[in-house]
Order: structure tokens, then C-alpha cells, then sequence
């Protein structure tokens, strides 16, 4: 059973769990589907009965993505429509503390990096660039191009310090060095149409995992990136997130334009483990809790925000 919340005339685009507090995520929303009008970034608290609103902080375009600080429980970073990006702390009724634009269109990705002692935090953009921030400074550390059209996804290795993955409309998947801004260090013909998303495996730091446009999941060995490790078939429409379990080293959940969130199991079977069909809308953020095996969170053009616990992956909770 799922736990909801509405956000009412918002339609969902990333939620993001606590890397700090057990119980509260983020989500980043958009009016009238991200095409125009504001955005909202929501607070939430996952209680045992039910899910409750901390804040809500209002932004002047649509918010595209979010992401938590590491080294600060009440900071987090949201991407936004208007080429910028905003630094929140929910400690406080009223925000952002700071607001930082240098993309000329929209960003549509932000991560920040989970190495100690790093307050480093790229975002993505439209205009076909990737930019590093140090988010207490006022401008941007580098500019990454070569991208040849949007990059939708651009997420720090977990386990390899300096390194990152991107994807693109322009059909590649690129992995980059943080102090070589200058080309990519590797660059991989991943699918042949547009990838909305990847992730590191958080066991395996050679692996990344791409999600298309043509609605197939696909494995990347970085070290003999000639061919995909494996490929994963079972959704309908495109893939917009795909996230790595923080419990399980082939374990994977992802949502999709045809309203589901599927779970995987990529060394056990190439078909989906569960597929979740309580949206009637796009499906467009998907996140592992990190302090609660199996639990996962989505969010959706559908005005709702779920936290649950997927039959498939219950099994490994401990008693």
C-alpha cells in the first residue's frame, strides 16, 4: 500500500529521498506540465500515517530535477526552466538562499557529488552543456561540451572520485573527469534514439545503466564499452529515470512515459521483476531510499507522490 501526497495544479518531475533523515524526500514540480508557469519545490515527510508536506517553496519557472546536499541535512539544489539553478535550505520558511544562472535554456538535470568534503554540483542543460558548481560560489568552476544536443542525465560516479556519466538527445553516453572539462573521456553510441537517463551502479563502478526513447534499459561496462553487458525489455513507452538500488547490486527500478515504475533484477532475468501501475499519467522521478530496504518513491504528471515498498523487493527487508 502507497503512501500519497497530492500536489495539487503540479505535475511531478523528480523526487529525491533524504541522504540525512530517514523519512523526508523532495520534490521538484512544474504547472501545467512544465511548459509554463512556476514551479514548486515540495518538502515531504513519509510518517506512518501517511505523507505530510514540511514546505512547499514557490519558484518563478518550472523545477526540473533535485537534489540533496552531502554535507548538509536542510540544503538541497533544484533545476529549473529559466537556465538557472536554485539553492534551498529548508530550515527556512522562505527561499532559495540563492539563486545561480548561466544556462541559456532549461537545466534539466542536477547532482550533487557524494565524495567527502565535495560541495560540488553539476547541472545539465537544453543548451546542450554540463556545468560545475561549487554552490557557495557565484560562478560556475568549468562548462562541459561536446554534447551535440540536450543532456538529460549527468550523475556523479559513487565510487570513482572526479568521475561522471551523461546522456544526450544526440544518442550517447559520455563519462567525464571533473578537471579535464575540455572532451570527454569516453564517449559510447549507447542506443539510437534519445537517452533520458542513467545511473552507477553502486556496487560495481565500472557499470552504468542507460534508459531510452526506445524503451529498452541497457548495461555499460566502461572498461570495454563496445557493446552493452546487458539489455532490459518490458516497457511501453520511454524511459525517463532509472535508479540503482543502494541494497543490491543488480537490482534497479525505473518509470516511464507509459505510467509505470518496473523493478529489475539484471542478473537474474531480462524482464521486469513487478510492475507498478498506479499512475494514470507520465511517470516521470523514481528514487531508493537509502535508509530503508526496498522502500522507493515516484512521482507523476498525475498530481501524486508515492511511497511504498514494491512486493518484489519486500522480500529483503530484514524481520
Amino acid at each position: 500500500m502507497a503512501n500519497t501526497f497530492h500536489t495539487k495544479a503540479r505535475h511531478g518531475y523528480a523526487v529525491s529521498f533524504s541522504p540525512y533523515l530517514p523519512r523526508r524526500l523532495a520534490c521538484a514540480a512544474g504547472q501545467n506540465f512544465g511548459i509554463a508557469g512556476c514551479g514548486t519545490l515540495f518538502i515531504l515527510d513519509n510518517n506512518d500515517d501517511g505523507v505530510c508536506l514540511y514546505r512547499a517553496y514557490d519558484w518563478n519557472d518550472g523545477l526540473f530535477d533535485v537534489t540533496w546536499s552531502e554535507d548538509n541535512e536542510n540544503v538541497c539544489v533544484t533545476g529549473s526552466g529559466d537556465g538557472g539553478i536554485q539553492i534551498w535550505d529548508v530550515s527556512q520558511a522562505q527561499g532559495p538562499i540563492r539563486a545561480l544562472k548561466e544556462h541559456s535554456k532549461e537545466v534539466y538535470c542536477v547532482n550533487w557529488s557524494t565524495c567527502r568534503g565535495e560541495s560540488y554540483v553539476l547541472s545539465g542543460s537544453w543548451d546542450n552543456t554540463i556545468k560545475l558548481w561549487d554552490i557557495w560560489q557565484e560562478k560556475s568552476l568549468a562548462t562541459f561540451q561536446g554534447h551535440e544536443h540536450i543532456v538529460y542525465s549527468s550523475i556523479w560516479s559513487p565510487l570513482i572520485p572526479c568521475c561522471f556519466a551523461s546522456t544526450s538527445g544526440d544518442q550517447t553516453l559520455r563519462i567525464w573527469d571533473r578537471r579535464k572539462p575540455h572532451m570527454a573521456s569516453m564517449v559510447i553510441a549507447a542506443h539510437s534514439s534519445e537517452i533520458l537517463t542513467c545511473d552507477w551502479c553502486k556496487y560495481d563502478q565500472n557499470l552504468v545503466i542507460t534508459g531510452a526513447v526506445d524503451c529498452t534499459l541497457r548495461g555499460w561496462d566502461i572498461r570495454n564499452p563496445k557493446g552493452q553487458t546487458f539489455e532490459l525489455q518490458g516497457h511501453q513507452y520511454a524511459i525517463r529515470r532509472v535508479k540503482c538500488s543502494p541494497f543490491q547490486k543488480s537490482v534497479i527500478a525505473s518509470c516511464s512515459y507509459d505510467f509505470t515504475v518496473k523493478t529489475w533484477d539484471f542478473l537474474a532475468q531480462s524482464y521486469p521483476l513487478e510492475t507498478i501501475n498506479h499512475h494514470t499519467e507520465f511517470v516521470c522521478g523514481v528514487d531508493f531510499n537509502i535508509h530503508s530496504p526496498g522502500q522507493i518513491a515516484d512521482c507523476s504528471w498525475d498530481e501524486t507522490i508515492k511511497c511504498y515498498v514494491p512486493e518484489s523487493l519486500s522480500a529483503n527487508i530484514p524481520k
